[in-house]
C-alpha cells in the first residue's frame, strides 16, 4: 500500500510538472528579432570568378539584400572575397572586410557573434555555420552533398582564418576578374561536408574559373555575404 502511495504521488509530481514547463514555454517570450546580417547568394550574374573585383562583388550582395529588403538606409553588405597581393596593391582578408558581428540569418538564426568566433580564433566550431543555417537572402537552402546538383562550393580565396593566401600560386581568380582556367580560387563549403575537412572557408582549390569549372566540381559561383554594419 506504501509503495502505491509513492508511485501515485511522483506520478502527480510529473504531471505537474510538466505541466507548469507547458505554462512556461507558452508564456515565454518570443525570439527577438534580428535584422538579417549573413546569406549566401542566390545567384550570381555569371556563376564565373570573374566578379568584377572585389566593388562588383560587394555590389552582388548589396542588390541581393536590397532585393530582400536588407539593404536600405545606411546598411553596407560586403563580400566574403580575400584579394592577394600584387604589385599594384597590399591585397585584402576577408575576415577585416565584413565588420564586427554578430550576424543572424534570414530566419534570424545567429550564425556568429564576432569575427572571433566566426573563425574560431579562440575556440572552433564557434560558428552556426552548417548547412541548415547557411541560407540564401530569400532564406532558402543551398543544395548540398547528396543534392542534386551539389552547390556546396563558395568562392573564398582565403584559408582558414580568413586571410589572403601569399603572392604566387592564384587562389582568387586573379583578384576575381578572371574567369578562364588558367586560374583558381580557394573554395569553402557551405554545408561542411566532403573534401577531407570541415571548413566553411578553405577546403579546396577550384579547377578553374569557369563557369563549368566552377559547377564540375559541386559549385555554382555563389559568395557568402555579411553586413558590415
Amino acid at each position: 500500500m506504501r509503495n502505491s502511495t509513492k508511485v501515485i504521488a511522483l506520478t502527480v509530481l510529473a504531471a505537474t510538472g510538466l505541466g507548469t514547463a507547458a505554462v512556461l514555454a507558452q508564456n515565454a517570450p518570443p525570439p527577438v528579432p534580428h535584422p538579417m546580417g549573413f546569406f549566401v547568394t542566390s545567384t550570381t550574374p555569371t556563376g564565373s570568378g570573374n566578379l568584377g573585383g572585389l566593388a562588383g562583388a560587394d555590389k552582388i550582395c548589396q542588390d541581393l539584400a536590397a532585393s530582400a529588403g536588407a539593404g536600405a538606409g545606411s546598411r553596407a553588405w560586403h563580400a566574403y572575397l580575400s584579394t592577394q597581393p600584387t604589385q599594384a596593391s597590399a591585397g585584402e582578408d576577408a575576415r577585416g572586410r565584413i565588420g564586427r558581428g554578430p550576424w543572424y540569418n534570414a530566419k534570424n538564426v545567429l550564425i556568429a557573434a564576432s569575427v572571433e568566433d566566426l573563425h574560431g580564433d579562440s575556440a572552433r566550431d564557434r560558428n552556426n555555420i552548417q548547412k541548415s543555417a547557411v541560407l540564401t537572402e530569400k532564406g532558402d537552402l543551398i543544395k548540398g552533398a547528396g543534392d542534386t546538383p551539389n552547390e556546396h562550393d563558395i568562392l573564398t580565396g582565403s584559408d582558414s582564418t580568413g586571410r589572403a593566401f601569399p603572392a604566387g600560386l592564384d587562389s582568387t581568380c586573379n583578384n576575381w576578374t578572371s574567369d578562364g582556367d588558367d586560374h583558381r580560387s580557394m573554395l569553402g563549403h557551405a554545408d561542411r561536408t566532403g573534401g577531407g575537412n570541415v571548413s566553411w572557408n578553405s577546403v579546396h582549390m577550384s579547377t578553374g574559373c569557369s563557369k563549368p569549372k566552377l559547377v564540375a566540381t559541386g559549385g555554382a559561383g555563389h559568395l557568402y555575404c555579411f553586413a558590415t554594419n
